[in-house]
């Protein structure tokens, strides 16, 4: 009787702990899978891209960069019920414009020279920012309803911490279906698979790859609305450690797998807000990185990749 009461009390304080960490923590914990979701969108655009063309698109995170500053300039000049679609599709039109200029012209030339291109495109959006802005940091303008505050058990968030991990499920949810069930998502499963057959078996490649391009920059259009939503300023080289990070989730997760991607984000997000919430901020970006290497010292293809087979 006595050793039950004492398991019992053990139980009681260790689940006292527990709360006291989370009710702690819970700020921290929300930001946390907000930003998750918000790398998941971004990363879903490094791991499409690489699928298909076994090519890492440096410049994915400028577009990013880019969407927000498009946000600031389209909502000077328009309400934001015509600013935001207006946002989105010009970055669906940049997106396409960088592949058909940048990388369809090198479609046979050697990786190097096309990894070489997308570098050359991360940094020409760059200083076309720069240009445009003149170096000063731009707000970002608030939008109504997931800019507001809200209480959650103990912590004071803002809507968009709610509706990101939601609406990254259901963009999620909605793109695999797109490519598990429509002609263009078996074409593109079978680019992916193998690119020369596919070519001889008819399938327009072009099309292909573009349709991927424009996809990965509508969901950075949308994950840069939600981001800038915390993060309500943007310079030129905004684009850069966002967009590191969501390549360093799409390895972590397995690069060239949209799920691996997305929990690979969730999990970053997560961690490196626990570590800001245990006064470690100044190494969360380098935790980022360290989880990477050790995962890919177990795992080299990351949590849920494929081991790729070279064919003879």
């Amino acid at each position: 009787m006595l050793g039950g009461c004492t398991g019992c009390s053990l139980l009681y304080v260790k689940g006292k702990i527990l709360m006291d960490f989370i009710n702690k923590n819970l700020p921290y914990l929300l930001a946390g899978i907000s930003v998750g979701g918000q790398y998941a969108l971004i990363a879903i655009g490094y791991t499409m891209v690489y699928g298909i063309l076994r090519l890492i698109n440096f410049a994915h995170g400028d577009i990013f960069m880019v969407a927000a500053l498009v946000f600031v300039y389209a909502s000077a000049s328009f309400p934001l019920y015509v600013s935001i679609p207006l946002t989105i599709v010009m970055t669906v039109i940049l997106g396409f414009a960088v592949e058909r200029v940048a990388y369809k012209p090198l479609r046979s030339a050697p990786r190097m020279s096309v990894m070489i291109s997308a570098i050359g495109v991360s940094y020409l959006l760059q200083n076309l920012a720069l240009y445009v802005t003149g170096g000063l940091a731009q707000v970002v303008p608030s939008i109504p309803v997931i800019s507001d505050t809200i209480k959650i058990g103990s912590a004071t968030t803002k809507v968009v911490t709610i509706v990101t991990p939601i609406l990254t499920i259901v963009l999620v949810f909605v793109l695999m279906q797109l490519i598990n069930h429509t002609k263009i998502g078996m074409a593109m499963r079978a680019v992916a698979d193998d690119f020369e057959t596919s070519r001889l078996m008819g399938i327009k490649i072009n099309s292909v790859i573009s349709t991927t391009f424009m996809i990965g920059s509508f969901l950075a259009a949308i994950g840069a609305l939600l981001y800038f939503t915390n993060y309500p300023s943007v310079v030129p080289t905004s684009g850069a450690m966002p967009g590191l990070k969501a390549f360093v989730a799409a390895v972590f997760g397995g690069i060239g797998s949209i799920p691996g991607a997305v929990i690979g984000a969730f999990i970053i997000g997560i961690c490196e807000n626990i570590i800001k919430g245990l006064g470690w901020t100044t190494f969360s970006d380098a935790f980022t990185f360290a989880l990477l290497i050790v995962v890919l010292l177990v795992k080299p293809t990351g949590l849920f990749g494929e081991k790729a087979t070279d064919k003879v």
